[in-house]
This record gives C-alpha cells, structure tokens and sequence, in this order.
C-alpha cells in the first residue's frame, strides 16, 4: 500500500512539475518519436508536434515510401498526433538540410572521406535550428525519440547511454552542448525498443510495428555513389587501384563509390582477398593491401566537442568507438594544439576512417567525440 501511495504520489508530483512546460516533439513518423510524444504527454508536459520538411523537391523524395524524410512519414505522424490529441505542425527545412546535410554528404566523399549524415544532421538541424524554432514558439524544450539520456549531475548536463544497449544511440550525439542538453529531452532511452513498441501497440498507434529506416534517409536505394555521381557528375570519374607502391592493380569507377576497409564491389580478380586501405582524392586512386593493412591503433581527430568538461587538459583513459555499430574499446585521448585530440587504442581497430566520428565514453557517460581526420 505504502508503495502504491509513493508511486501515486511521484506520478502526481511529475504531472504538476511539468505543467504547462512546453515541449516540441520531432515526429518522424516512426514508433520511437510517437511514443516519446505519448510518454511526454502523460508526463504533463504542454507537447506540440512538429515534422521537419527536409525532403527536396524531387522524384527521389517524393516517391520514397517510409523513412524519415519521406512524404508518407509526415502522413504516419500527422495520424500519431491526432491519436494523441496534441497539435501538429510541418516546418520547413529543405534549404538548411540541402546546405548542411547533403552537400556537406557529397563533398565529403569527393575528398575521399566517408561521412555520416546523421550526425550531421542531429548537429544544425534537430538540436541547434529545430531548438531554435521551438524556443521562437514559447517552447522550453526539443524532444526526440533517441535511444539516449540526459542527466544534471553536479551543475553539469550529460549525454548518458541508453539502458537498450542494443539501441543507444549516443554515439551520433556527441555534439550536444550544455545549452542543448538543458533544452532537450530524450524519454525512450529508459526503455528498450521492444517495450516502446509495447507501449504504442497498447495505446493503439498503427506505427508500433513500422519498419525502423536503417538507409541514408535521402537516398532511396542506399546506393551513394550513384547519388553522388548524378549530383555531381563531372567530378566524379573513373581512375587506377593501385598497391602500397604505386603499381596500377585495375580501374575504379569513381572514389566515392569506395571506403576503407571495404572488399566486394571491388569488380578486380587478382587470385587474393584485398581490401581499400587508402583514397587520395588527388590522385583520383583508391589503394589496395591485404587486410593486415586496415587495422591501426591512433588517430587524430578535429572538430571535438566535450561534455562533462569544456577542454581536455590532460591524457584521459576512455573507451571509444570509431564507427556506430563498433564496440567501445579501451583507449587514451591526448589533447593536440588546434582542439585535436590524438586518440591511441590499446588494440588495433579495423578501418579506422577519415570523415567518420570518433565517440568517447567513460562507462556509462559520454566523454564527447570528434570527426577523424587521419591514421596518427
């Protein structure tokens, strides 16, 4: 009995802190986003919903079925907010998303860079213009359906991994800043994925079993170099693979359709497994090698951001990952000149590779990352 008072009675206290406290919602369309508005709602919190229009104005995106930058998306979620009797609204963002999501997509993989647009695009657009947006509507916070959390410990806000570790996303995150994280608002990393679905089936969202999108969310047949090349067709053009040496192994079709690490499609019979150890833009080459030759233990990174801190000052053991779906592993950062940092793993990790994010992290707690610009 005592225990069902205490639960009534943090419920109620919950509802009445965050009374009229308003708070956006970027609904996508998917189970994670409706049901962060739903759990938002019941905890008392003023929710509007809102759909960032990013797709552009062509068939590619117009056609597109599903995703979340898709015309039947903006469908799903306008159905979720009126289930959930909260207001809905499209804001445009085509222009920003083109400016600082796709080009900055295509131009990264002409310098021979593999980028990652998510986090692109969590960086200006869902936490830095979206928030704007919010704020310019009376609004307090942002909120999605990120598998992550935000926790105030000492006077400092931080990025916490998500208690699904098969789903946390942190580590397209790392960006946030403290503003940001004081704004923002992320309830499904609390839950596991199977218990969101649970809880949209129960409170009867048709989305609890929509498909998660796994593809770059522009591109409809996840092929980028076929997207690159239309886009940018002149500069994009066939040229050699070569060995550690020099010497010319065959003909590629163009760099961006290529990254490190990287076997098959290599279209090449040369009577041994190789792999894509090296892109030099300037050359025009892609460069092959055994697979010995893609696992490296130091980096440098640029554009860093901290959480828990504002500079590093000083070597700190962390663990980090060089890839989303790589495991944290035991490594030391030093702090470079310029904000770099220099990050050396205590084992070797497989294709480590320039214009993908490094991510740290102590234990549970995200330290902060950076972009990595080359092997140290």
């Amino acid at each position: 009995m005592k225990k069902l008072i205490m639960m009534h009675y943090t419920t109620t206290f919950m509802v009445k802190n965050n009374m009229k406290k308003k708070v956006v919602v970027g609904m996508s369309g998917g189970v994670d986003s409706s049901v962060a508005a739903y759990l938002l709602k019941k905890q008392g919190y003023d929710v509007i919903g809102i759909t960032m229009q990013v797709w552009q104005e062509d068939a590619e995106f117009e056609e597109r079925e599903g995703g979340c930058c898709s015309l039947s998306a903006v469908e799903d979620a306008r159905r979720v907010a009126a289930k959930l009797d909260i207001p809905f609204y499209v804001f445009n963002f085509r222009k920003s998303f083109k400016e600082k999501v796709i080009d900055y997509f295509v131009q990264e993989y002409i310098d021979g860079k593999t980028p990652n647009p998510c986090i692109a695009c969590n960086k200006y657009l869902k936490f830095d213009e979206l928030l704007q947006k919010a704020r310019g509507i009376g609004a307090e916070y942002v909120a999605t359906g990120h598998y992550a959390k935000v926790e105030e410990r000492d006077g400092r806000y931080l990025l916490i991994r998500s208690d699904d570790d098969r789903k946390d996303q942190t580590y397209a995150l790392y960006n946030l800043t403290q503003d940001q994280l004081a704004h923002t608002l992320m309830p499904c990393g609390e839950y596991t994925k199977d218990k969101i679905r649970e809880i949209a089936k129960e409170i009867g969202l048709a989305v609890h079993n929509k498909k998660d999108s796994e593809e770059i969310c522009f591109i409809h047949d996840n092929n980028h170099g076929r997207y690159i090349k239309e886009a940018r067709p002149e500069e994009v053009k066939e040229g050699n693979f070569v060995d550690e040496k020099g010497n010319i192994l065959g003909r590629h079709k163009g760099i961006v359709y290529y990254t490190i690490g990287q076997r098959k499609g290599l279209g090449l019979a040369l009577g041994k497994p190789v792999f894509v150890i090296g892109i030099n833009a300037k050359k025009n080459e892609v460069i092959l090698g055994s697979e010995e030759n893609i696992f490296k233990n130091a980096l440098v990174a640029k554009d860093v951001n901290f959480i828990p801190f504002d500079t590093l000052e000083e070597p700190m053991k962390v663990q980090a990952k060089v890839r989303y779906t790589a495991k944290p592993a035991p490594a030391t950062i030093i702090p470079l000149n310029n904000g770099k940092v220099k990050v050396v793993f205590e084992d070797e990790q497989r294709a480590i590779t320039k214009g993908q994010s490094v991510v740290f992290y102590d234990g549970e707690i995200v330290v902060g990352g950076g972009v990595i610009e080359g092997l140290a």
